[in-house]
């Protein structure tokens, strides 16, 4: 894009912000517009991982590390916690522990940074591990934690004090038409170039664009547990089998399908609600867990008593901690769609589009901006 343009944002989750950082700093004139008082999407009902372990090789991996040294870059200049923590994925059964040592012996040459670590390996990374029947667990150093609403709120500060990024809180966009944006109150603004990132809102901007595009609405549940004591650390990110059936940079394995299959068979209610279970710290010392995954019914507001019970009991099976007092419940909605790490459409001229519909939004968001901006555009979820 040619530089000293005038560019409108619609949408202040970590997309939108990606993409008015990248515009600032390439010395564009950038104006963000949100609807509410602060972003309360997706951006702030997540577990706070930047997890590259979990993208497949190549390219998006590369994207995701991106990312992840550009949080580092945000965390020096703006202040933003961020806690280097890395990651365990633990294995409890045989199979677990087959994927994860095939994944290990592929890692060097896909290009991951892991390895295989011992029970009293584990014990030293996080003390209070749930030893019984445990196996070993593979070790990423990639992975960050964010306190993903205390993030979302600095960004626009920081963006507004170092770049002059504008920014318009409580202001609902109601139409797009190049040049112009029309706000609820009446009032029009033009740009050179709007961009609408507007998450799982469909129905507002070019909803006709959005009900040809495959992207569904996707709720899940979550859980925050705490506050910890503040001695006790939980350690890096844990995951388990679960999360080893469920991510792709696993596909790689032969051996993922055994995980996949005592699940479907065994436990079949994990895989009806499409449910992973993870765990992280955040800088109050509490534990966010979850998560189910709904495509069917993601308007339903009500949280399924059923899914939280399933999810606590395979936090247990990973780790022991000294406060299990549920502190918040809720629900997060975002965009999916079955083959796009992101949309991208050009509904007009000079007018974009963007949405993240992989459920990794802070994992990849500022590296899929930058790529953008650079002209190298991702869409797909695996290579081409």
């Amino acid at each position: 894009m040619i530089k000293s343009q005038k560019v409108a944002v619609i949408g202040a989750g970590i997309v939108g912000l990606s993409h008015a950082w990248s515009a600032a700093k390439r010395g564009n004139s950038v104006t963000v517009y949100e609807r509410t008082s602060k972003a309360y999407g997706a951006s702030i009902r997540n577990f706070g991982m930047v997890w590259p372990i979990g993208l497949p090789h190549g390219k998006l991996y590369q994207t995701a590390l991106e990312s992840r040294n550009l949080w580092l870059e945000l965390q020096k200049k703006a202040g933003i916690w961020v806690n280097t923590c890395g990651s365990l994925h633990l294995a409890h059964e045989q199979d677990e522990w087959e994927v994860l040592q095939e994944f290990a012996s592929l890692a060097p040459k896909l290009g991951y940074e892991c390895n295989l670590i011992n029970k009293s390996e584990i014990i030293k990374k996080s003390q209070s591990i749930n030893t019984k029947n445990l196996l070993g667990a593979l070790w990423s150093p990639t992975e960050l934690c964010l306190d993903s609403p205390n993030a979302i709120n600095i960004i626009p500060i920081w963006l507004e004090q170092t770049y002059g990024v504008k920014f318009f809180f409580d202001s609902t966009i109601t139409k797009v038409k190049h040049p112009n944006l029309t706000l609820s109150n009446g009032e029009i603004k033009s740009f050179d170039h709007i961009f609408v990132c507007t998450g799982h809102d469909f129905q507002t901007l070019f909803p006709s664009v959005f009900q040809s595009s495959g992207i569904k609405q996707c709720k899940l549940q979550m859980i925050k547990i705490g506050p910890q004591p503040k001695e006790w650390h939980l350690g890096p990110h844990l995951a388990g089998g679960l999360t080893i059936r469920h991510y792709k940079n696993f596909q790689a394995c032969k051996s993922q399908i055994k995980v996949k299959e005592r699940y479907a068979n065994n436990s079949p209610k994990y895989d009806d609600y499409g449910i992973h279970v993870m765990a992280s710290q955040n800088q109050s010392g509490d534990i966010i867990t979850g998560d189910s995954h709904d495509y069917d019914e993601p308007n339903d507001p009500f949280n399924n008593e059923e899914i939280d019970s399933l999810i606590l009991q395979e936090l247990k099976k990973m780790v022991s901690l000294p406060n299990n007092d549920i502190k918040n419940r809720w629900l997060g909605i975002y965009a999916k769609h079955q083959d796009l790490i992101q949309f991208i459409n050009n509904p007009e001229q000079g007018v974009t589009i963007i949405n993240s519909t992989s459920g990794l939004g802070m994992t990849l968001s500022f590296g899929l901006a930058e790529a953008y901006w650079r002209g190298d555009i991702i869409t797909k979820n695996k290579e081409d």
